[in-house]
């Protein structure tokens, strides 16, 4: 059979690659072996960034809204027992400073990875993509002008042909261990034992902690449905002894407690060397393995690696672009990974035990969230002298980053606008017209001061949502301006 993209893996990144791709139209096919989601509920908890990607793909109204966003759950405190007392409070991430700048139109999202895997699966298939449950890939080779796969279901094994190929295929990743992709970073650090259990204890959650670090015992955290997870240490237990374990961990033994399932987890720290040989590409864990000490940067920073390869694929695929603008999918997020890598590491949070740190400047959530650089040839204007994140207030429209978020009117953000094709945001006719010559959609916005602009500039945004370049003011020749940045940036060539 043939199809336009395969996606080995369906995990976040992977169920993601084949929503985004389909929602863009593209012929996608995901073959995944196992027939359903991880029994552990792993991520819980996206963020408000990920709630806009699911927002513009049709998605987020679904999705309950996350206590996260409200605070809850990124508390976390050492206490001699969830009853017991509490000692020092540490946090996932910086404290951020009071401000009343909204950022975003979306709300984080309050679902654990579980649940929230069938969901894009569902909405993938909706919009067409063929996904495939308990498809083993056995084997793949590339060339000049495709991948060939075998792959194998219940029946017997057969080639799927494709354009390209994306390996969302987890940490261990095959494809990318066949491809002699190295990877660099802190590497392995410990391996846990955990335990996934139901117990009525939302009672201990009204103060917003929803992660205990319990002396002795080791580390409590809840997935706000019911379902709490406590991690121990690495050997075998057997189910009574788990049993005293938890309730020593609650700090009394008269609740009921019901043991789902058991497993072990390793905690390491890596990013690929390179995220993409010939026509494949990797993306999440298969790209990089960042611990869930802060933010979730795993399972976010793998949804996004997806939406970033998504548009790239679509417009290579229908023409839009030369396959010169897939060169910009490692340069444009590989840096990201790293700058997560290196934000985990920034202080001591309890993962990371031999208790080094890396250098570095130590970044709120938000500019983590909103206010990444991109630095590549689809961008124009994001020199080696800007930091790789700051608040979006601080961008202030800067190409290479996120659009800047305002209501437009009730209910309404800047950022619907954008994400699907290429927008020319501008508030003058000759605006208007250069970008009618090229067939570019053109939105008029009055809060130009938010994009940097003076009242006869223009900016123009990206598929994706970021701003590939902008004019401050109205020059000389628009027509002309805006047909060389877009004929640019578009192409991924400088």
């Amino acid at each position: 059979m043939k199809t336009s993209v395969l996606v080995v893996g369906g995990g976040l990144a992977g169920t993601s690659a084949a929503l985004f791709l389909a929602w863009r139209g593209v012929d996608v096919t995901l073959v995944e072996k196992h027939p359903g989601s991880s029994p552990h509920p792993r991520a819980v908890g996206f963020t408000a960034r990920t709630g806009e990607l699911l927002r513009a793909a049709g998605i987020e109204q679904d999705l309950p809204e996350s206590r996260m966003s409200k605070g809850f759950g990124i508390r976390r405190v050492r206490v001699a027992s969830l009853v017991g007392e509490r000692f020092e409070e540490t946090f996932w991430s910086p404290p951020a400073k009071v401000s009343d700048v909204e950022h975003s139109p979306s709300a984080g999202v309050g679902v654990a990875q579980d649940r929230m895997e069938p969901m894009l699966r569902e909405k993938a298939r909706e919009l067409g993509a063929d996904i495939r449950m308990s498809t083993r890939m056995l084997e793949f080779v590339q060339d000049d002008d495709g991948v060939t796969a075998v792959v194998q279901g219940d029946g017997e094994p057969y080639e799927i042909r494709a354009d390209y190929l994306v390996a969302a295929d987890g940490h261990r990743s095959p494809i990318r261990e066949a491809l002699g992709i190295t990877r660099s970073g802190r590497g392995y650090m410990h391996t846990s034992r955990s335990v996934l259990f139901r117990a009525p204890l939302d009672e201990y959650l009204k103060d917003g902690i929803g992660q205990f670090v319990v002396d002795g015992v080791g580390f409590l955290t809840t997935y706000g449905d019911g379902r709490w997870v406590l991690m121990l240490d690495d050997r075998e237990y057997d189910e009574a002894e788990l049993l005293r374990q938890i309730n020593r961990a609650i700090g009394r033994d008269d609740l009921p407690v019901e043991i789902i399932t058991t497993g072990r987890w390793t905690i390491s720290a890596s990013v690929a060397d390179r995220f993409s040989q010939g026509r494949v590409f990797l993306a999440g864990d298969a790209a990089h393995t960042l611990p869930p000490s802060r933010g979730g940067f795993g399972a976010n920073v793998g949804i996004e690696d997806a939406h970033n390869l998504a548009w790239k694929l679509a417009a290579v695929l229908n023409g839009e672009s030369r396959p010169s603008l897939l060169d910009t999918y490692d340069v444009e997020r590989r840096p990201v990974a790293l700058l997560c890598h290196q934000q985990i590491f920034a202080r001591n949070d309890g993962h990371d035990r031999d208790g080094k740190k890396e250098e570095g400047p130590l970044y709120e959530n938000d500019a983590m969230h909103f206010g990444l650089l991109y630095r590549s040839a689809a961008v124009l204007g994001a020199g080696p002298e800007l930091p790789p994140a700051q608040l979006p207030e601080q961008w202030n429209g800067q190409p290479g980053t996120r659009a800047p978020h305002v209501w437009i009117e009730p209910g309404k953000s800047t950022l619907d606008l954008f994400q699907r094709g290429w927008v020319l945001v501008a508030d003058h006719p000759q605006w208007e017209e250069a970008a009618a010559g090229l067939g570019l959609r053109y939105e008029r916005v009055e809060r130009l001061d938010v994009f940097g602009l003076s009242e006869k500039g223009a900016s123009l945004v990206r598929p994706d949502g970021y701003i590939a370049w902008r004019s401050v003011e109205l020059p000389a020749d628009p027509a002309h301006e805006l047909k060389s940045a877009f004929s640019s940036t578009s192409a991924g060539t400088r």
